[in-house]
């Protein structure tokens, strides 16, 4: 009983002292870290003044004195389309160091595994190892696709908020199973696993930006590495290669096709635009990338000098067919056919008008099946 007492009093005055301790840390906390100020109204708008200057400066810059600035930049030779191609080759480099896309290697064998999602076309889950990081994507072949009837590959990409499975179904979606459409036309599917989450692109970005490279970049380099396996397979005709992205699947169709030849043909669905408005003009009439948590849609030196019509002669001259809905949100449709309107005097000028194309339907954010088939049917032809 005796001992009981003091084991209760040493424990109560235990409880104390740390109580007090406690209690005194938080004073010399409280001390130690006072409650900011208020701003005053002066310094508020000294600080305000000086961000409207500094946004003034990089718009005027950005937009304002765009045209002059490409107009330097681009030294485009229409006497032929060899010497078109060669013309643009400074302008190739530099969107290079733009995508920033880092050197990857292969570290083993392609694995394939049956993709239960897809069961009933048979789809395949593939995956590439590259070093820490890997290649992932659904791979599908038409019914009667083999080394002796090689078929063409279209590269389908999702966008924000998808996955590869997307462009395969339901139907309900914005992408009206276009990748299932394409297989019934007799194409092969490659639907490539990029990040998916503006969230989680946000945050990769920032740190591919402290490692001089940019997501998308990455995302290039993997696809890549994907076609590099996938169309040795003699089920595959190497030569009649597309790829079709919706969204910033589009993004991905306009900022990998100039850099990688392999592609022939291409269709971008719901990103095409009068691209320095879309990034830096606050517009009640679409959404400004400006004014969303959207940041893993800006890259260093984007605008220098590849607004959307200037880059298209990157692609120039295989064929291309843009798809936007006038019920589309990220434009503004009038703006966005005034840039067609310009990118497609490149192809004009060499003669070649018709193998750029303009579907302005009245729909919103998706493909269309109609028309997007139609152009692959005439320029991958499959059997």
């Amino acid at each position: 009983m005796h001992h009981s007492n003091w084991r209760l009093r040493n424990a109560t005055l235990s409880v104390l002292c740390l109580a007090g301790g406690l209690a005194w840390l938080n004073v010399v906390g409280a001390e130690k870290s006072p409650a900011a100020p208020a701003l005053d109204p002066v310094t508020t708008q000294r600080n305000d003044a000086y961000a409207k200057q500094l946004e003034d400066h990089l718009l005027k810059w950005l937009v304002e004195e765009y045209p002059a600035r490409a107009a330097k930049a681009w030294q485009r030779d229409y006497s032929s389309v060899d010497a078109f191609v060669r013309s643009v080759e400074p302008n190739r480099e530099r969107w290079r160091q733009v995508l920033k896309a880092p050197v990857l290697k292969k570290t083993g064998e392609l694995a394939r595994r049956p993709h239960a999602p897809l069961r009933d076309i048979q789809a395949e889950w593939i995956t590439l190892p590259l070093g820490a990081l890997t290649a992932e994507g659904v791979l599908v072949f038409p019914p009667g696709a083999s080394p002796g009837s090689p078929v063409p590959l279209v590269i389908a990409q999702h966008g924000i908020g998808s996955t590869p499975e997307s462009p395969l179904g339901p139907p309900t979606s914005g992408y009206h199973e276009y990748g299932r459409e394409l297989l019934k036309a007799g194409f092969a599917v490659l639907a490539p696993f990029n990040l998916r989450s503006v969230p989680s692109r946000n945050r990769v970005e920032r740190l591919t930006r402290l490692a001089d490279t940019t997501l998308p970049g990455i995302e290039f380099s993997r696809l890549q590495h994907l076609l590099d396996v996938v169309l040795p397979d003699p089920r595959i005709d190497r030569e009649r290669v597309g790829m079709w992205g919706v969204s910033l699947g589009g993004m991905a169709t306009m900022f990998f096709m100039p850099l990688e030849p392999r592609i022939k043909a291409g269709i971008v669905s719901a990103w095409f635009n009068h691209r320095l408005s879309k990034m830096a003009v606050s517009d009640k009439r679409y959404s400004c990338f400006l004014d969303t948590l959207e940041e893993h849609a800006f890259f260093n030196g984007w605008l220098t000098e590849s607004a959307d019509h200037d880059a298209i002669t990157l692609i120039c001259p295989r064929p291309m067919l843009i798809q936007h809905g006038k019920k589309d949100a990220i434009a503004h449709w009038p703006d966005l056919v005034k840039e067609y309107d310009t990118a497609r005097t490149h192809y004009e000028k060499l003669g070649l008008g018709a193998l750029m194309e303009l579907d302005l339907h009245e729909g919103g954010h998706e493909a269309l099946i109609e028309s997007g088939l139609r152009f692959m049917k005439r320029w991958l032809k499959p059997p």
